[in-house]
């Protein structure tokens, strides 16, 4: 403890983190919605009553899983009529063709009239027709009864279902549930107009997508880790932003759709370079300035110049050197010169620096009272 207008002054806790030259990663943070990649109602393409569900509330489905079922009575009954009229189109074509033949054939001894042959060339083309009216009724009769199955059109999960057994589904229209797509699972954000520039720079000088991590609303937990996708053609002119997707294979279903996350996305790398943790950047009159604590466990304050920054760490481009330590937190009690006590990452005190030995008026040797230290 030192002495200042005859009270004691306490050395203020504080917690530090020595500089080193390492690799920075250029990132920039943004609050994010997560999306689902894919997102579709369920729906019959047909209309009847709803006769049987398949799935569970919440189920992962695969696309084509059957997931309900119609009453198709009436569509079978239709696919019936509409085979047996194909049957006998086909063999209306079939005697009237045998009777084409034998037609030429008596041409040639001109025992029919030409306009006899004609009628029936006639008849055979329009059973032809015909023919092909009856296969396309009978394959939307099948159709209807296929329809009467529903099926999944995406994978993904569904949600909750919104229909009973015994309820009339109308096609196109009655949602049965909604099925969204979350493996893999998108995560929309914006970025503000001035960070275009290095954007698009790193897009086109990267041969790889950019790096995206979706942290939690508290930023203490790391949710998951994607890439970049893909950006809109224009800026909002009323926000001046733009939106961005980015990707995620979303494996452990980490990502939630509607979910609020803080995105942090990685535009470039640098290496051997000096960076200082965010938290230990003050900003004053002056500008920018750290605290320092010294080899006295002295605080200094300490004028910076910095460039780029990042989602922990800024680039650091003079006023700090590696192997300093900067103060982290604890930084409003301080004043310049101050004592400190560095607290470690366990909780215990780092040990204060020892006075050099001198001799004392006596002859005998004693330590130096460090200054700020008050005598016994």
């Amino acid at each position: 403890m030192g002495m200042r207008g005859g009270f004691m002054m306490e050395a203020v806790p504080v917690s530090v983190h020595q500089l080193e030259q390492g690799e920075f990663a250029r990132t920039i943070k943004a609050l994010g919605t997560v999306t689902a990649w894919n997102s579709t109602e369920l729906t019959s393409q047909v209309s009847g009553i709803l006769r049987e569900v398949l799935f569970a509330e919440g189920q992962q489905v695969q696309q084509g899983d059957v997931l309900a079922r119609l009453d198709d009575r009436s569509y079978q009954a239709a696919l019936l009529q509409a085979e047996g009229a194909l049957q006998e189109t086909a063999a209306q074509l079939q005697q009237a063709e045998q009777d084409l033949r034998r037609y030429q054939n008596l041409i040639r001894d001109e025992s029919i009239a030409k306009q006899t042959l004609e009628q029936q060339q006639a008849q055979v083309s329009q059973l032809r027709g015909t023919l092909k009216v009856r296969e396309a009724q009978r394959d939307a009769a099948r159709l209807d009864v296929e329809y009467s199955r529903i099926t999944a059109p995406i994978a993904g999960r569904l949600g909750l279902r919104a229909v009973d057994v015994g309820n009339n589904v109308a096609a196109g229209s009655t949602v049965l549930a909604t099925i969204t797509q979350q493996q893999p699972i998108a995560v929309s954000f914006t970025l503000a107009e001035q960070y275009l520039p290095e954007l698009l720079q790193a897009l086109d000088s990267s041969e790889e997508p950019l790096p995206v991590e979706a942290w939690s609303r508290d930023e203490q937990r790391l949710l998951a880790a994607g890439v970049f996708d893909s950006m809109d053609n224009q800026v909002d002119a009323n926000t001046g932003t733009v939106r961005l997707k980015a990707r995620f294979t979303n494996e452990d279903n980490s990502l939630f759709p509607q979910q609020f996350v803080n995105v942090r996305l990685q535009l470039a790398v640098h290496d051997n370079v000096l960076k200082v943790p965010n938290d230990a950047l003050q900003f004053g009159n002056q500008g920018r300035f750290v605290w320092v604590v010294d080899e006295e466990l002295k605080a200094r304050m300490r004028p910076v110049q910095t460039g780029l920054g990042g989602a922990e760490f800024t680039l650091v481009t003079s006023g700090l050197q590696a192997g300093e330590r900067v103060v982290l937190e604890g930084v409003d009690r301080l004043k310049d010169g101050g004592k400190v006590e560095v607290i470690r990452a366990d909780g215990s005190s780092e040990p204060a620096a020892q006075a050099p030995i001198v001799d004392g008026p006596d002859g005998a040797a004693r330590r130096d009272n460090p200054a700020g230290r008050s005598p016994q």
